[in-house]
């Protein structure tokens, strides 16, 4: 377990660098720790950021590679706080691991777990990323 605690201290130190490039490796590091906590509050940071839109897309889609529904709910609370800027790169990032090398994920699934959280916002945009896979699918 030291391991795991050790890389997840890791990425969190990444998550607030000075360097755009760590800030997408601490997004992808993070991705996998998006129901904890202190991970999943970098990494809404990390979505939002405002220094690099390339850390926006690959930190969302590292989420959607994921695919949890913790994972979505961070892209939706993302959402529901980005400018039209941001949106579009969050959907970027969500469409990159749609149609991935390793196969889409099952954001879907997640969509519709989603469709029930307490979160108004989260309900609404877990709604509105639905309808962005629904344009991606073959």
């Amino acid at each position: 377990m030291p391991e795991v605690t050790g890389g997840l201290e890791a990425a969190l130190a990444e998550a607030s660098s000075r360097s755009w490039t760590q800030r997408v490796r601490a997004g992808r590091d993070l991705a996998s720790f998006a129901d904890v906590p202190e991970a999943a509050e970098a990494l809404v940071g990390l979505l939002l950021d405002v220094e690099d839109t390339a850390v926006t897309r690959q930190t969302a889609e590292a989420l959607a590679r994921v695919g949890t529904v913790a994972a979505i709910r961070l892209i939706a609370r993302a959402v529901a706080e980005a400018e039209d800027n941001h949106a579009d790169w969050l959907q970027t990032g969500l469409h990159d691991a749609l149609v991935g090398p390793d196969g889409p994920p099952d954001v879907a699934a997640a969509c519709v777990k989603l469709a029930r959280d307490p979160e108004e916002a989260v309900r609404r945009n877990a709604a509105d990323i639905s309808m962005w896979i629904d344009g991606t699918r073959c």
